[in-house]
Order: structure tokens, then C-alpha cells, then sequence
């Protein structure tokens, strides 16, 4: 599993992708809103419970797991022009 992770830790879109990955199955399972989340311990509570429920965490890694490949290529790795490059490519 070749991946040029450099570059995919600089795009932008790779993090919202996971942030959202790690919201979404979150947010839907304990139907949470911005409300529910007005103090640390909220949010602590919400953290523990996240992580003492498995399917929660099997959502959670299954969404992570979904970002990481280069759908453009067979297999899990980056194609050869992805791994030599050093910052993501703008086609603008």
C-alpha cells in the first residue's frame, strides 16, 4: 500500500472528508445538535460514549477507511504521478 500521504495530509478536502467521516455516524446515532454540546462536560460525555460503543467505532472507521483510497486506481495505493508529486496539483 503505496500512499503518498505528504500531499494528502496538506488537501484541504482530504480532512473536511474525514472530519465529516467522524461527524456523520456520530451526529446520527446520538442525534446530537449544536445545543446538546453548550459545555465541556457535554462534549466529554458524547467522547465517552462514542468510544465505549463499537458500532459507533466500526461507522466511525468504516467512513475514516473510505477516504483513504485514490479512487482512480485499483487497489489502495496512489497511482505513480500521485507518489511523486509534493503538492496537491491545481488545474485552475
Amino acid at each position: 500500500m503505496k500512499i503518498n500521504w505528504k500531499v494528502r495530509f496538506k488537501n484541504k478536502q482530504f480532512w473536511l472528508m474525514v472530519l465529516l467521516a467522524i461527524a456523520a455516524p456520530i451526529s446520527a446515532y446520538y442525534d446530537v445538535s449544536r445545543s446538546d454540546l453548550t459545555t465541556w462536560m457535554s462534549l466529554w460525555d458524547l467522547v465517552v460514549s462514542v468510544v465505549s460503543n463499537p458500532f459507533v467505532l466500526f461507522s466511525i472507521g468504516v467512513g475514516v477507511y473510505n477516504t483513504i483510497p485514490d479512487l482512480t486506481t485499483v487497489g489502495l495505493s496512489d497511482s505513480r504521478q500521485a507518489l511523486t508529486m509534493i503538492n496537491q496539483r491545481s488545474d485552475k
